[in-house]
């Protein structure tokens, strides 16, 4: 592993639109999708929770990435928001740091019906695709809600990103 004095994925001709989004900053959040035979994640941060009779996720995702293709083959997923004690396999699931032997080694996850789901987190949505469509260079993802499990945080501290860095 060669040690860089910059991130080694930085651009080198940094996008106005990019920079301004990582100003924005959020929760992260890891969304699984698929069966232990067929499985993939990845660490979200460009998403909402909009409330209503039926509550959605709604997210921009990577159409390139194997869980974009995996949620809208299966048509069910898991959202789970992330601590700061997650920020390595964080970095994993954005493939920005090694993961030897897979991601899914790197934490015990828990099989549902909705994916895989990481066992240590407090809050979490098993959501069903409702619709999705390319919306610039992502593709927007919206799911319905099916089941929610929201944890007692107290003294839990969430996994934030803001400007390219996770943050307190």
């Amino acid at each position: 592993m060669t040690i860089h004095a910059e991130h080694p994925f930085r651009d080198p001709e940094p996008d106005p639109v990019r920079r301004f989004r990582g100003r924005v900053g959020g929760t992260v959040s890891l969304w699984t999708a698929g069966d232990e035979a067929d499985r993939a994640g990845l660490t979200v941060t460009s998403f909402l929770v909009a409330g209503g009779e039926e509550a959605r996720v709604i997210a921009l995702l990577d159409p390139d990435a194997d869980l974009t293709e995996r949620l809208l083959a299966t048509g069910r997923g898991v959202v789970q928001l992330l601590t700061w004690d997650d920020r390595d396999l964080a970095e994993m699931f954005a493939g920005t740091a090694p993961a030897p032997g897979g991601m899914f080694r790197q934490a015990e996850f828990t099989s549902t019906e909705w994916g895989p789901r990481l066992a240590s987190v407090h809050t979490w949505a098993g959501v069903r695709v409702e619709s999705h469509q390319d919306v610039g260079w992502s593709r927007l993802v919206t799911t319905i809600v099916v089941h929610l499990e929201v944890g007692d945080d107290d003294g839990v501290e969430p996994l934030r990103h803001h400007r390219g860095r996770y943050a307190r």
